[in-house]
């Protein structure tokens, strides 16, 4: 495998980096990285983010679709300063990515339904793995996808882009250190989706591999609004908000999508990255009629095993508030946007960082959060270049991805089944609900699935 021989002086990193890091006869001193899947997220963060990477360079692209690949390959190749496209290998099957011994690590920006297979097999064929959030379509997923993690001795990052931006590591730090005194309650304010999405039965396009797309999830008959746009215009296509997004056969919804960020921002400043919840009690609104059917409305509260409180709501600003004996601190994204199509308040443009008193965020929080320094501060996608260089835990490993996760899966749950449920976290099943407990996973359509490709793979597949 490629890897970081020359690993220090630039990045300040010791000059001495573990074989398994590098591999035997490492060619090079950077960090090779694939990217699967060509879609608005790949193109607008994930690739660019590794293309600005210090001791990175992107060698190819995977997606079921042609078009998008193309588009990928020749974008990936103009950044580089390359003669053509030529020079970025293109593949429509990941396995034919993981299979390369070119290929360091792999940069998944798929949609949801196939991030912990392509991370269980991405981590079992020897590849580093950063990986868009949700972690997982199931809780029984994210065990799995963890555990592979783990087995394997990987570097894994989650896409929690947050945790590099300096508002969050301030506040979180803030909160680790005493400045609220005791937590009493957190509020999590989230976006919703809306209904509609048209049920036209259509032919699935030639560019695109849809039974591959729909991976292990059922066979349903494909419509441009449950997978994503065809625009003649390129560009357009892959930046317009996919339809995949809205559908459950998929995902989950904003309580994953946004949930992910937020939850993890909470976890992050209680130091909950290793448990999750003790009971969750919600509602929600599913949308019916139309092809879109997540949730749009909800209001749910999961319950910590210290007692302390998260309240998670569409109508609260969309941030993290931790309620205290002495205040409030109240984190957001201020209006800064990821992506074109992300979410913006309504109203007043929220503050990136605020407080009940400006001297609880005043000064430098004397509580360090994540130990192994970067060496490009907000700079998400260096963190696993330099983690893997380092050979240390990046700044949100695959057990604190699963953890976050899950607190969003277990909302989801407990918005569809209206009551209030009981949470093992140590054993990951609900106490004394069966009904609840068969929502821990999904049933896979052959021949795909996490479970299929850990049991494959794994020599302690008995999970």
């Amino acid at each position: 495998m490629h890897g970081a021989a020359a690993a220090g002086t630039a990045l300040a990193f010791p000059a001495i980096v573990p074989a398994r890091v590098l591999g035997v006869n490492a060619p090079s001193n950077m960090i090779h990285v694939a990217q699967i899947g060509c879609g608005r997220i790949g193109l607008t963060m994930d690739v660019p983010g590794f293309l600005r990477a210090k001791g990175a360079k992107v060698v190819g692209a995977c997606d079921l679709d042609a078009r998008r690949l193309g588009y990928m390959r020749a974008f990936i190749a103009k950044k580089q300063g390359e003669k053509s496209a030529d020079a970025i290998f293109g593949a429509r099957d990941f396995h034919d990515v993981i299979s390369r011994a070119d290929v360091d690590a792999v940069s998944i920006s798929t949609p949801d339904h196939w991030h912990a297979q392509i991370a269980i097999e991405a981590a079992f064929a020897g590849k580093h793995v950063y990986m868009q959030k949700p972690a997982s379509l199931t809780i029984v997923e994210g065990r799995l996808f963890a555990n592979a993690i783990a087995e394997t001795g990987r570097t894994f990052l989650l896409g929690s882009q947050q945790r590099s931006w300096a508002q969050f590591q301030k506040a979180c730090a803030f909160v680790r250190e005493g400045r609220l005194g005791k937590i009493k309650s957190i509020e999590v304010g989230l976006p919703g989706d809306p209904g509609g999405g048209s049920t036209k039965e259509m032919p699935v396009p030639e560019c695109l591999d849809y039974d591959f797309w729909l991976g292990s999830t059922p066979k349903v008959f494909y419509t441009e609004e449950r997978v994503h746009s065809q625009n003649a215009d390129l560009r357009k296509a892959i930046n317009s908000r996919p339809g995949w997004l809205r559908c459950e056969q998929f995902g989950a919804g904003m309580i994953t999508g946004w949930g992910s960020h937020h939850l993890d921002i909470v976890h992050w400043g209680m130091g909950w990255e290793k448990i999750g919840p003790k009971y969750v009690e919600g509602k929600g609104v599913f949308h019916t009629g139309g092809l879109w059917d997540v949730h749009g409305d909800y209001d749910i509260t999961l319950s910590y095993p210290d007692g302390t409180p998260v309240r998670v709501w569409n109508k609260f600003p969309n941030g993290v508030r931790f309620i205290g004996e002495k205040g409030w601190i109240f984190v957001s994204r201020g209006a800064a946007k990821v992506s074109a199509s992300d979410p913006v308040a309504a109203g007043k443009p929220l503050k990136a960082l605020d407080a009940s008193d400006p001297s609880l965020i005043a000064g430098k929080p004397s509580v360090v959060l994540y130990p192994n320094a970067m060496t490009s501060p907000g700079h998400h996608h260096q963190n696993l270049v330099d983690s893997i260089r380092a050979n240390v835990p990046s700044e949100v490993p695959a057990e604190t991805a699963h953890r976050s996760c899950s607190a969003c899966l277990l909302s989801w749950i407990g918005m569809k089944l209206g009551r209030k449920l009981e949470w093992d976290w140590r054993k990951e099943r609900f106490v004394n609900d069966a009904e609840a407990n068969a929502m821990l996973a999904r049933t896979e359509r052959a021949p795909y699935g996490a479970r299929r490709a850990y049991e494959r793979l794994s020599k302690k597949a008995d999970v």
